[in-house]
Formats: C-alpha cells, sequence, structure tokens
C-alpha cells in the first residue's frame, strides 16, 4: 500500500533499532520498548508493519490476534510525520488484518492524546474503560478502547 511517498510493508528484524529510536524520541516520560521487545514481537509471529519513506522507517504499527479477539499493541509515527496520514494508513492496514479474522479489537491510548483517540473514533472504536496510572513512569492514564467484530 502506497500514499504519496510513504510504502507499508513487513516489519523486518533489521529495522528494530530504529524502531527504538523512535521510542525514545516519542514516549520519553513512559517506558518505551526495548529492541528486545521488538525483537519478541517479530519472533512471536505477530502482525507488524513498517511505514517507510524513501527505504526510511517513519512509523510502524503492532497487532496481536487470536481466535477470539486482536489487540492493537502500538502504534508510532514520527514527529515531522505525523499528522499527514501515515497513522490512519497502519491503523487500516492493522484493522484489515483484524477483518480477515472477523474478531473484536481493542487498544490502550493515553487519555491526553487527542489526536489518536480521534482517529480511533473514526474508525469504529469506542472508550470502554479507563485505566489509572496505566502508562509507568509518567502515571499517566489510559483509556481502553474497543471495536466490535465486522463482518467482511
Amino acid at each position: 500500500m502506497t500514499t504519496g511517498t510513504v510504502t507499508l510493508a513487513p516489519l523486518r528484524h533489521a529495522d528494530v533499532p530504529r524502531c527504538h529510536e523512535i521510542e525514545l524520541a516519542l514516549f520519553p516520560g513512559d517506558d518505551p520498548w526495548s529492541e528486545n521487545a521488538f525483537r519478541s514481537e517479530l519472533d512471536n509471529g505477530n502482525y507488524y508493519i513498517g511505514a517507510y519513506a524513501d527505504d526510511e522507517l517513519i512509523g510502524y504499527a503492532g497487532l496481536a490476534a487470536g481466535e477470539h479477539e486482536a489487540s492493537v499493541h502500538t502504534i508510532a509515527v514520527v514527529g515531522h510525520w505525523q499528522g499527514r496520514g501515515v497513522g490512519k494508513m497502519l491503523l487500516r492496514d492493522l484493522l484489515a488484518r483484524v477483518d480477515e479474522i472477523g474478531v473484536p479489537v481493542y487498544l490502550e491510548v493515553r487519555t491526553d492524546n487527542e489526536p489518536a483517540i480521534t482517529l480511533y473514533l473514526a474508525h469504529g472504536f469506542e472508550r470502554l474503560g479507563l485505566r489509572r496510572r496505566y502508562y509507568q513512569p509518567s502515571g499517566a492514564d489510559a483509556y481502553t478502547m474497543g471495536r466490535p467484530a465486522q463482518s467482511v
């Protein structure tokens, strides 16, 4: 899938160091994912997609899906690419994967991340609950959001 100069492709083990760099830049007040966390996700066969501009990784998204439900583990886009539709591309790719399986999907999002919340609401998610002090060490709260299974 391509939009302008951005292409989506499966995330590769070679992308792991760049994923960690992006995590450190985007989530400095919380516990950014380590390289080992990304490697583990890929090794466990979870679905991870990268967004590439001129062969540079500018974003990624990951999903774990089972027989009864799916969970969005992460969506991240580097700062200067935010607001340009990359997150929407990544989310739509994850949702297409979920819809193939036909299960509901869940995620957590910081309560102060209005752009992400707006994106999720626009794609059929609803707020299901609040997780106090979910993000550490900042102690930021998270909404649990869910989207029902879609028939394809």
